[in-house]
């Protein structure tokens, strides 16, 4: 395959702040308030997502005991399979309206603890995996004043704890890794075999400790995927399943990705009109290797 012709570079960023002379004219560099809206939602925001109508979706782990916001109308949660409450009639998810400062509880029938999730073109929450009960458990969120989850069961092939999902040019999304699955499957299933085995993930699985959850994944101009995983990166054509391009490794070799708790993000992109574009995945954090 001829190499592709653009350049994406990978920056680091150490948060030296304290390290920073100028660092007490950074603290008044802006004017500004702030301004307590509501004392408590009742939940703890695990995991949050705007919705195209401008609420925001909220929700927490439901294996650690009741939350401090009832279900509404009596209603409550079965299950089972949790670990902490089999019934239990308090809300884990709110919906939380920005301009009218109001929140209405929802009801997440699975434990959506270290889950992962995305948009889907129609404006629809997908969500996917999480722990025990909701390891293979995909949960659909429409936006509309009364809507509320739907949970779907074994709507993935494998069971998903910190995997990372991308949405893709088809309006599917591609759902990479997770705790001891070295793989990835898409969402919705069109092929029968929906676990497609990715050696990189089981390159860089530091043993006992992984350093290679959450995977920063980002679609590329190009429609490949750039893929970052412990201290390493590669581009990747999930349509064929073939690495495009490996990059080197980052400098000091130390885990940036879960559990050492690193973050990242694709920069604009600026210049599309250039015979080649560049792109750029800011990587910023993480920690020693067994330090997390």
């Amino acid at each position: 395959m001829a190499s592709p012709s653009f350049i994406f570079s990978i920056l680091l960023l150490h948060l030296l702040f304290a390290s920073l002379p100028n660092r007490r004219t950074l603290t008044f560099a802006a004017d500004g308030s702030w301004q307590l809206l509501q004392k408590s939602v009742g939940i703890s925001a695990m995991h949050m997502q705007l919705l195209r109508n401008d609420r925001v979706i909220m929700f927490d782990r439901t294996d650690f005991g009741p939350s401090n916001l009832l279900l509404p109308n009596g209603k409550c949660r079965n299950d089972p399979t949790d670990t902490a409450l089999q019934v239990d009639c308090t809300a884990h998810s709110v919906e939380y309206d920005v301009f009218a400062n109001k929140f209405r509880a929802l009801t997440v029938q699975t434990d959506v603890w270290c889950s992962s999730g995305a948009i889907m073109p129609d404006g629809n929450l997908f969500q996917t995996g999480g722990f025990n009960d909701g390891e293979r458990r995909v949960r659909v969120f429409s936006p509309c004043r009364t809507c509320d989850w739907n949970e779907i069961p074994n709507g993935l092939t494998a069971k998903r704890w910190y995997a990372s999902n991308h949405i893709l040019p088809d309006g599917r999304q591609i759902i990479v890794g997770g705790r001891g699955q070295f793989n990835y499957e898409f969402i919705p299933k069109n092929i029968v075999a929906n676990k497609i085995n990715l050696p990189f993930l089981s390159e860089t699985n530091d043993k006992g400790i992984e350093n290679n959850l959450y995977p920063f994944v980002f679609l590329n101009f190009d429609g490949n995927l750039f893929i970052f995983a412990n201290n390493q990166a590669t581009l990747f054509d999930y349509e064929k399943n073939i690495v495009v391009k490996k990059y080197p490794m980052i400098p000091d070799d130390e885990p940036r990705s879960y559990p050492s708790t690193g973050s990242a993000v694709l920069l604009p992109l600026k210049n599309l009109k250039a015979s080649a574009i560049e792109a750029e995945v800011l990587v910023c954090g993480g920690a020693f290797k067994g330090s997390y």
